[in-house]
């Protein structure tokens, strides 16, 4: 594979494909030849350094590295995630063809099926109000307790389905800090409040530590008994969550299959659903579905999370460029770079190859992000003009949710296609000079300004168009994503479904707290901890 890599990197030399500018010069249809389609979903990656020569090596090296065989395995149960020997199967709870998923010789399916109805069920007694809290009052409010995927999740995606919101108003505690909870806790009534306790296995440090100080809360106000009547859990520690007091017709599972960032489409996703209805989240499963249908069957050429991974795997092993930047041009996917961020940094962010020799090249790049317009006015001027080429993923719907603002979504619009242009066309020393002359300035004093108005260009940019933000297209797009860190994944040659590095940091928390405390001696510990110990507490 290297040498197909080693090929990429002298093919884009030889053919000055990172002259992007000059390659629309030479060809203005390369938006024909250069971006794809799947329904309303147009992705334009036009503006990266790929032309023909390039395209065809990537079909060369997905071939090479297998991704549809791995592709394959993963949709069929086959244990990818060997460091923890677990299947990776988030696909099997979007499967809405219901066609049998095997793991271990048993169809999963029936389970799935059996936990999405139960959600359903619940979701429709809490939101008609036949579900009510300890009073016999209707709840309004609903507090999901989680942390990493059983935060990042919900939050992104209930914020950005807030048009289809018919149920309680929806709250997320996550950081340990007091302060996150406490600010959420004295805005709610006791009567109508129902928490969400996203544990899978009822430890979890952070989000057990928010759960007790939620069920003092209602504890205090209406006694231990009505603690049944205003807690659920997502979880499979039954016994653990028995001893918290919520009852069992009250818990809903997932599966080891399930990792945390793929688990949205799970009972994590609860907090959505309590807010947008059963209806709304199966048409959300149903976009992600249709995303994995179209991943599995389409050609390399035409498949979206497969280009989309190897633009993202040449932009990081071949051209070395260290970070990508996310930017929605919609307000209610103000929490989605957040959300890739997790995806793709916690599943790429890996320094082994899965034969358990150190990666050769990069792994998975830096994702950030913000939404336009706001990130125009903080970190743009380092996108167009900084030293380091970050590579630029736009997302822009076609129709907004307020027709009367329409005048305000073209606004949007126009500012999320000029940035694309503008990174990739720059402009030039002339161009510079001109523009200046022509406001009036004389040549000597526009000698000296026009360099701090170049712009290099040729900054590489994807941008997806779509419809309208609906459920089903916030699943597809989801799924697009999730799918194409899997590509990457294969492509980098790394296990994408473990996370170590963030076992290690639980670990040395578990360790410190005793210290911290004051019931144990820092003494086993590194200089630079001893002294931060000492500068915390005394």
């Amino acid at each position: 594979m290297q040498t197909i890599v080693n090929e990429l990197k002298s093919t884009a030399e030889k053919t000055n494909a990172t002259d992007i500018r000059a390659a629309f010069a030479a060809d203005p249809g390369r938006f024909g030849k250069f971006s794809v389609s799947f329904d309303d979903l147009i992705m334009d990656y036009s503006k990266t350094a790929v032309n023909g020569e390039i395209l065809a090596l990537f079909e060369t090296l997905a071939e090479a590295a297998g991704v549809a065989k791995k592709r394959d395995e993963m949709f069929s149960g086959v244990a990818i995630n060997f460091t923890e020997d677990r299947a990776v199967l988030h696909t099997a709870l979007r499967n809405r063809s219901n066609t049998p998923v095997m793991v271990d010789g048993r169809d999963v399916m029936p389970d799935v099926n059996a936990v999405l109805a139960a959600m359903g069920k619940f979701s429709d007694g809490i939101r008609s109000g036949s579900l009510k809290g300890a009073t016999g009052k209707a709840i309004t409010d609903v507090v999901n307790i989680g942390i990493g995927g059983s935060d990042l999740g919900p939050v992104m995606a209930t914020l950005a389905l807030a048009p289809f919101h018919d149920g309680p108003r929806a709250h997320f505690v996550s950081n340990v800090d007091g302060a996150h909870i406490a600010d959420t806790l004295k805005h709610l009534d006791a009567e109508t409040t129902l928490f969400i306790v996203a544990s899978k296995t009822f430890t979890t440090i952070e989000t057990m530590t928010n759960a007790a100080t939620a069920r003092k809360f209602i504890a205090d106000k209406l006694g231990d008994d009505a603690v049944k009547h205003h807690f659920c859990a997502v979880s499979t520690a039954l016994d653990k969550v028995a001893a918290f007091g919520i009852d069992s017709d009250r818990v809903f599972g997932f599966w080891d299959w399930v990792g945390g960032r793929y688990s949205i489409w799970s009972a994590i996703g609860l907090p959505l659903m309590l807010a947008v209805g059963p209806e709304n989240f199966g048409k959300f499963l149903d976009g992600a579905h249709a995303m994995d249908t179209h991943f599995r069957t389409a050609p390399t050429a035409q498949n979206l999370p497969m280009l989309l991974g190897l633009v993202g795997f040449y932009h990081r092993n071949v051209l070395d460029y260290p970070t990508r930047a996310i930017l929605p041009y919609d307000q209610r996917l103000l929490r989605f770079p957040a959300y890739l961020q997790q995806l793709d940094m916690e599943s790429n962010g890996k320094g082994v190859t899965i034969d358990g020799t150190p990666v050769e090249g990069n792994s998975g790049p830096v994702v950030w992000g913000e939404p336009g317009t706001n990130g125009q006015h903080a970190f743009y001027q380092l996108i167009h003009q900084g030293t380091s080429v970050i590579p630029a993923e736009f997302m822009i719907a076609k129709t907004g949710f307020e027709p009367e603002l329409r005048h305000q979504h073209d606004l949007l619009i126009a500012n999320c296609l000029a940035q694309s242009a503008a990174l990739m066309k720059g402009r030039t020393l002339d161009e510079a000079k001109a523009q200046l002359a022509k406001a009036g300035m004389d040549e000597a004093k526009a000698s000296h300004i026009a360099p701090h108005r170049v712009f290099t260009g040729n900054r590489p940019s994807i941008t997806f168009v779509y419809e309208k933000l609906t459920p089903f297209a916030l699943g597809r797009l989801i799924a697009l994503y999730e799918h194409r860190v899997f590509v990457e994944g294969v492509l980098f040659r790394i296990n994408s479904f473990d996370q170590w590095g963030v076992e290690l940091g639980k670990e040395l928390a578990t360790g410190l707290l005793p210290v911290v405390q004051g019931k144990a001696a820092a003494d086993d510990q590194d200089g630079s901890t001893q002294g931060l110990v000492k500068a915390l507490i005394g």
